[in-house]
């Protein structure tokens, strides 16, 4: 972000850090911020832990700051994974089985009855110690890592969750991403599918696709409703194994892909935000599903570690070159670059359609900003009529997942986090590992004495004339059990 064209000033946080605990400082900071801005700025906040904090202390920077009225404290309780569930159980949202344990011996059982691998979370992520050497998800596979994992409650601050895994697969990993008026009025909203993620099928978004899906929008359209939430949200789900889509996350703030649902006119969910809080009309979003994002770096990481080559990186050609720089979407006229880095209301029955399928089904004439027809009777009137964005009029509900038609559309690159060195050092050892496995099989597959070079040498002729008759064939070597990742496709 310090490199964009766009950017004009920067202001110091609060000295020693945020602390969502002890606002205080947070609030003296931004009141020194806004003396040197001297007018009404927006403010939005870019992680989980800045937006629980400045919901604490919006109330007493109304006069000085446009920010999202989310009263109740309403970031903490959503980022809050124990809480999350609670809601989701409410709500009726299909979410991952989950259970809070009381003891060790509990949490024990427990992973027994979900099943291992088993994943452990920690209900309140941001108040992990740097120190403590704890992760906010963990999968185990054990269930003495469960004790142990229990017994550190105390030290990490909050309470452990178990929850059942869920398989990753093609097709599986999707998100969506909304900014909403009050009352959750939806302003600029879609769904994606994740192609490739780092670390591979658990980590961020590498590579992405805007893909409307009707049963993930409507669980996004879901809850911010219920919420009243006003603000930025991106949601993580992921389906399972019976074609369910399962909220794994809430992200009460932008996520790290949001560039990627931008209509043909490059309105984003950064810049729909600052038009609502400003006063000024959000515009009807034009086209945008059939987007492509990049994260250049870890796209082309994942795609080294991962299975293979997804065919969203195919449609980047030339298109790569033009695409967004990293730095932050503000506003009109404040830069349009992509941020550096960091559902399922419905059941469906039966299983996934395989990603073929799904590519060439056609689902009927594609909407602008991503409606799609629905399939039956049109919905009762509802609270969302009326109201603008590209899902307007859509009441909360369930639906069926219908196939997506998938258009080709234009790629958002990005660099995330170009000072960090482990992204470009694993991709080096990844090309060293590969180039080390292709050699050793290689090796495998040549006799012994043949290994310094072949020759082609001509039979003698036997006596009588007669050719000896052709040599036994040597039995091939087995194929390895993964295919070479860098083969082009």
């Amino acid at each position: 972000m310090g490199r964009s064209r766009y950017l004009r000033a920067t202001h110091p946080g609060p000295d020693g850090g945020l602390d969502p605990e002890a606002p205080e400082a947070l609030l003296e900071c931004l009141t020194a911020v806004s003396e040197r801005i001297g007018r009404p700025a927006v403010l939005i906040a870019m992680d989980d832990l800045s937006a629980i904090a400045v919901s604490r202390v919006a109330p007493m920077l109304t006069d000085r700051f446009r920010i999202p009225h989310q009263p109740d404290n309403l970031p903490a309780r959503v980022a809050d994974k124990a809480e999350l569930s609670r809601l989701c159980a409410r709500w009726d949202v299909p979410h991952p089985e989950t259970v809070i344990p009381a003891s060790g011996a509990e949490a024990a059982e427990a992973a027994w009855r979900l099943g291992l691998p088993v994943v452990a979370k920690w209900s309140r992520p941001w108040l992990l110690p740097a120190a403590a050497g704890l992760r906010s998800t963990t999968l185990v596979h054990g269930v003495a890592e469960v004790r142990r994992l229990y017994e550190r409650s105390a030290e990490a601050g909050s309470r452990l969750l178990l929850q059942r895994f869920l398989p990753a697969g093609p097709d599986t990993d999707w998100f969506f991403h909304g900014a909403f008026a009050r009352g959750g009025r939806p302003l600029l909203a879609g769904s994606g599918r994740k192609e490739l993620s780092w670390p591979v099928r658990t980590g961020l978004t590498a590579v992405g696709r805007w893909l409307p899906d009707p049963a993930v929008e409507e669980s996004g359209l879901r809850l911010a409703e219920r919420l009243g939430y006003q603000g930025i949200l991106d949601l993580d789900f992921r389906c399972d194994e019976r074609g369910t889509f399962r909220l794994v996350d809430f992200n009460p703030r932008p996520g790290a892909q949001f560039r990627l649902f931008t209509d043909d006119r490059g309105l984003d969910v950064v810049q729909a935000m600052y038009l609502d809080l400003t006063g000024q009309r959000v515009p009807e979003p034009v086209g945008g599903p059939g987007r492509v994002f990049v994260a250049e770096n870890y796209a082309l990481l994942a795609a080294v570690r991962g299975r293979r080559l997804p065919t969203a990186t195919a449609a980047r050609s030339a298109d790569t070159a033009a695409g967004a720089a990293a730095g932050l979407a503000a506003g009109p006229g404040a830069g349009r670059d992509a941020v550096p880095g960091g559902a399922g209301a419905a059941r469906v029955p039966g299983p996934v359609p395989p990603r073929e399928e799904r590519r060439a089904a056609e689902a009927g004439p594609v909407l602008p900003a991503g409606r799609r027809p629905e399939p039956g009777p049109p919905p009762a009137a509802g609270p969302a009529d009326g109201a603008r964005g590209p899902l307007a009029g859509r009441r909360p509900g369930p639906v069926r997942a219908a196939p997506s038609r998938e258009r080709r559309g234009r790629v958002e690159a990005a660099w995330f986090a170009p000072d960090d060195l482990g992204p470009f050092l694993a991709m080096l050892g990844a090309f060293l590992g590969r180039g080390l496995g292709k050699g050793a099989r290689a090796l495998r597959g040549v006799p012994e004495q043949g290994r310094r070079g072949a020759r082609a040498v001509r039979a003698p002729r036997q006596r009588g004339g007669e050719r000896p008759g052709p040599p036994a064939r040597r039995t091939p070597p087995e194929a390895p059990a993964e295919p070479d990742e860098l083969v082009t496709r």
